[in-house]
């Protein structure tokens, strides 16, 4: 029923920082925040359909990239009207008194390559925790692709309380994937 979605936040994690010398607006329709959490141990898919990017980055010097990203939770689509109902309610993400989750950067370093890893904090329900996504900046023609994937435990973040609560009905782990467009830059 309920498919916890952390996904904040990588994501929120959509932190894929952007060459600002290289790219330009984030392609909202080409982007997606989604998560994959597991209940009764089936895998179960969902996205944010609403966030926001704020970023600067330049491959040439990584570690003086930035990035915050703030979520829409109300945006959450867990594949049914009665689930987004239910992890939008007061055990999971209680949208009505956290409407956004926020992922603030706070640096990002080079691992070779296309590869890269932003560390900062997420802030979910009013709790923060500390971050760390791998991700990859690859060209797509003009444009700029950044694509990762990490894991969050959704009990860090107080999401999924009550009979919930437990972790054997719907996992702790909740894998976030990230998928970020970027414009060519305009002169």
């Amino acid at each position: 029923m309920t498919r916890p979605i952390l996904a904040v936040l990588a994501g929120c994690l959509l932190t894929a920082s952007v060459s600002a010398a290289e790219v330009g607006a984030i392609l909202a329709d080409k982007s997606k925040l989604t998560f994959v959490s597991k209940q009764m141990g089936v895998p179960v898919d969902g996205e944010f359909r609403k966030f926001t990017v704020n970023m600067n980055f330049d491959p040439a010097k990584p570690d003086a990239g930035r990035a915050q990203i703030d979520i829409d939770m109300a945006s959450v689509d867990a594949g049914a009207a009665e689930t987004n109902e239910e992890v939008t309610s007061k055990n999971w993400f209680n949208v009505k008194q956290f409407p956004k989750a926020t992922f603030v950067s706070s640096s990002v370093k080079a691992l070779g390559g296309n590869r890269f890893e932003v560390a900062g904090k997420l802030t979910i329900r009013d709790k923060t925790r500390d971050v760390v996504a791998p991700f990859t900046m690859t060209p797509q023609g003009p444009n700029t692709l950044f694509e990762g994937v990490f894991t969050l435990r959704r009990g860090d973040f107080g999401i999924g309380q009550g009979v919930w609560a437990d972790f054997d009905t719907v996992a702790n782990e909740v894998q976030i994937r990230f998928r970020l467009l970027t414009a060519a830059k305009k002169g």
